[in-house]
């Protein structure tokens, strides 16, 4: 994947948006962000921000540009005059079926770092209980890689949170060219549940990850350096395709990289011997760091959203 380079653009950005009147405010598009994401968490429907903005509640957005977060007034009187009811936040599916938005109290991706300048594989796991090696394969890298500032990995979990630089994070976020890939690609919840079917996970389960990850977006990137609808890591995606894929995984696909993390779930819930809070608990935080320490107060946060939006999903 190539790596994202806006810091011109949104400077631009930035400098052109003119103060408006009101309670909302301004926000920078970072890569891999969607509506329905920045939506969230602020509490917001997707419909409404999109409105507010004069965008379609599909629109993809583009990095470095600039989206006005209105307040709850606000949103309510943007979507009054477009004649839209306000409703509980919602997104529809296929057949008519009405799927929950993710909720805006979801944790932020674990484990997640971003790369500052001076940064190296070897200087961040000197500062963790993990190897170089291992550092390097959960985020698709080569151990002697060259980190550039602003790269988004994911800290194997279990590590301790980095203590961080004096310096603010950079701006702008790079993505590690590994696969999968993120790509302009939705999938509906009937898709992803009947792949999911498909490939041994309960289907209902699945598309409440789905959701809950990336609101069915391949081209999602969260901050820990996972990608796609099921928000699969470099590494998990190269375990899969070694060791439970019969066939030959495509990292640009939406349709594998939901395929990849079924495959994923179907195993997590082998290996917990179907105990689902716990197999959850494992896409989110690692398995075996559950079994040593326990979830964790955000994946215990994780796992209720999950389980909420499955009862959902026809779960």
């Amino acid at each position: 994947m190539r790596a994202f380079s806006i810091s011109v653009l949104a400077t631009f950005a930035t400098l052109a948006a003119a103060p408006a009147a009101g309670a909302h405010v301004a926000h920078t598009v970072a890569p891999g962000e969607t509506l329905w994401g920045i939506a969230s968490q602020s509490n917001l429907t997707t419909r409404t921000v999109a409105i507010y903005n004069g965008l379609a509640p599909d629109a993809a957005i583009v990095s470095g540009s600039t989206l006005k977060i209105p307040s709850v007034a606000e949103g309510a009187g943007a979507l009054a005059n477009a004649g839209v009811t306000a409703a509980t936040p919602a997104a529809a599916g296929s057949a008519g079926q009405t799927i929950p938005a993710p909720r805006a109290e979801a944790p932020s991706a674990l484990g997640g770092y971003v790369v500052r300048p001076g940064d190296t594989l070897s200087g961040l796991a000197a500062r963790t209980p993990v190897s170089v090696a291992r550092l390097a394969w959960v985020n698709g890298l080569a151990p002697d890689a060259k980190l550039l500032t602003g790269t988004v990995l994911k800290l194997p979990v279990g590590a301790p949170v980095l203590s961080r630089p004096p310096s603010s994070a950079p701006a702008v976020r790079v993505v590690p060219a590994a696969a999968p890939s993120p790509t302009p690609a939705r999938l509906d919840a009937q898709r992803v549940k009947h792949l999911a079917a498909e490939h041994g996970a309960p289907a209902s389960l699945a598309a409440a990850i789905g959701w809950q990850e990336s609101g069915f977006n391949n081209a999602v990137v969260s901050t820990a350096n996972a990608r796609g609808v099921m928000q699969v890591m470099p590494g998990t995606w190269d375990w899969v395709q070694s060791n439970l894929s019969r066939s030959q995984l495509d990292p640009a696909s939406a349709d594998d990289n939901v395929r990849a993390g079924s495959l994923y779930l179907a195993n997590l819930l082998r290996q917990t011997g179907g105990d689902v809070r716990t197999a959850v608990a494992g896409y989110y935080q690692g398995l075996s760091s559950v079994r040593s320490r326990g979830m964790f107060d955000d994946t215990k946060r994780y796992v209720d959203n999950v389980l909420a939006l499955q009862r959902r999903f026809g779960g």
